[in-house]
């Protein structure tokens, strides 16, 4: 697996990870329903390319195919954060993070935030982030849960 800064050609590569991860989640813990709020089908690859043009995240490859990515703002705000569903579990997620965490030490970022849904959560956690608050998000008329969460860092990090 290699991580590279994003490309402008992949930005409709990138839309439909989003949405296939979303659309994979078990219906049991965002339904369907949720799960169409969250990432509408089909994708729009207009407002994906221009978001993706500003926010400039980190993609995961493996043989020229993009497998997952993550958004490290500024501020230390990770964002967007998505593996394939073909290639979760294979410790995708970790090397994205471990990398985002070795540029925020770099650029001297003091704190990583993030607002994790139910499935992420767990990722987080394990990693030391706190949970700050529950949020309840309301798009399309559906409520999405998620939290808010917080790591400080150190230099040791």
């Amino acid at each position: 697996m290699e991580i590279q800064p994003y490309l402008p050609d992949q930005a409709n590569e990138i839309a439909d990870l989003f949405h296939a991860s979303v659309h994979a989640i078990d219906p049991a813990i965002y339904s369907l329903e949720q799960q169409e709020a969250w990432a509408p089908s089909p994708p729009d690859y207009t407002v994906w390319k221009d978001r993706l043009e500003g926010q400039q995240p980190y993609v995961a490859m493996v043989d020229g195919q993009i497998v997952g990515f993550i958004e490290l703002e500024a501020d230390g705000f990770i964002d967007c954060f998505y593996t394939h569903p073909d290639f979760q579990r294979q410790g995708i997620a970790s090397k994205l993070y471990t990398y985002i965490l070795n540029v925020a030490n770099r650029q001297g970022i003091d704190q990583l935030s993030v607002q994790a849904s139910l499935t992420a959560l767990p990722f987080f956690v394990q990693r030391g982030f706190t949970i700050v608050r529950k949020n309840e998000l309301y798009r399309h008329g559906v409520t999405l849960i998620n939290y808010d969460l917080v790591k400080p860092l150190s230099s040791d990090q």
